[in-house]
């Protein structure tokens, strides 16, 4: 008799478990494991509060398709959390084979770290997944925290003599623009023998030590960007990535790599405007090898 009521409590567990599997993992969750976020009651202060056509923020975060995965890893990652978990339902039956093309896909994984803040974004993401369809996302981050606060402590300090109030929007940009480039020297160190003498990848090389490649000029200008409260995200094709930037309802591109030539046989400095603020049938008029980008993902710049 003991053994045929065991039995039967095991089967109306296992039946709980499959038709209620999503609620009960969150409870058996958040009572072993307490600081496992699941849920967005709170966000850091580089979140981004505007969306985006490829990917948006949700507060959905039982998925149902492969465009919510990419909305919860998003939301997640803008968010500015470092750890994350979420549950696939039972009636998404292919979410856990979803999940595990997307941890594999380093393409998109990369283009979702484009739409949010620089120091929101990741050098690493690691996806774990189990049967029961509990996935739980890990991040590194690209800035440490004392990088950030130097940075952002620049940042206001330059601010205060670069941003004139007077000017257009672009003619500020334009300022920044010609900043940045004039006090930075591009890493071919980095880039070309991977030597890494310098952060010149992110915002710290141009910054503090007047080394970048094209992560580095790219974060730079869209910390300025984000300091003018101009909505912008990071563009990139299969080896260089840029600035997306929205001035008076229409998309922008603007290269600061590009426009900062490598000449290596006189020592001034060049500053060039070819990649300022241009269109996307411009940018690939001039140059199509490296800025041959995804126009399905960023269609906002789509021709």
């Amino acid at each position: 008799m003991k053994k045929i009521f065991t039995l039967a409590v095991l089967m109306i567990i296992l039946g709980l478990t499959i038709n209620y599997r999503e609620p009960i993992l969150k409870f058996i969750d958040g009572y072993l494991y307490p600081n496992n976020i699941t849920t967005l009651d709170s966000v850091n202060e580089y979140y981004r509060n505007y969306d985006f056509n490829f990917v948006k923020q949700t507060s959905n975060l039982t998925p149902n398709s492969k465009s919510d995965l990419l909305n919860i890893y998003y939301t997640f990652i803008n968010a500015g959390k470092s750890q994350f978990t979420f549950y696939c339902p039972s009636e998404y039956e292919s979410c856990i084979d979803d999940v595990k093309n997307l941890a594999n896909n380093q393409d998109t994984l990369s283009d979702l770290n484009n739409f949010v803040h620089p120091f929101n974004s990741f050098n690493n993401i690691e996806t774990k997944y189990d049967a029961m369809g509990r996935v739980t996302i890990s991040l590194s981050r690209n800035y440490t925290e004392e990088q950030i606060r130097q940075i952002n402590e620049k940042i206001n300090q330059l601010s205060t003599t670069l941003i004139n109030n007077n000017l257009s929007t672009i003619d500020n940009i334009k300022i920044i623009h010609d900043y940045i480039i004039n006090n930075t020297k591009y890493d071919s160190d980095r880039s070309d023998r991977n030597i890494l003498t310098y952060n010149s990848n992110i915002a710290y090389g141009p910054l503090f030590q007047g080394y970048g490649i094209c992560g580095g000029y790219t974060d730079t200008m869209q910390l300025f960007l984000e300091k003018l409260n101009i909505k912008n995200f990071r563009v990139s094709s299969n080896n260089h990535i840029w600035n997306a930037v929205y001035i008076d309802g229409k998309w922008y591109n603007l290269d600061l790599t590009w426009d900062d030539p490598v000449i290596t046989n006189i020592e001034a400095d060049v500053l060039e405007h070819n990649f300022f603020m241009i269109d996307t049938a411009k940018l690939l008029e001039i140059e199509k090898t490296e800025h041959n980008f995804n126009q399905e993902v960023y269609s906002e710049l789509a021709i």
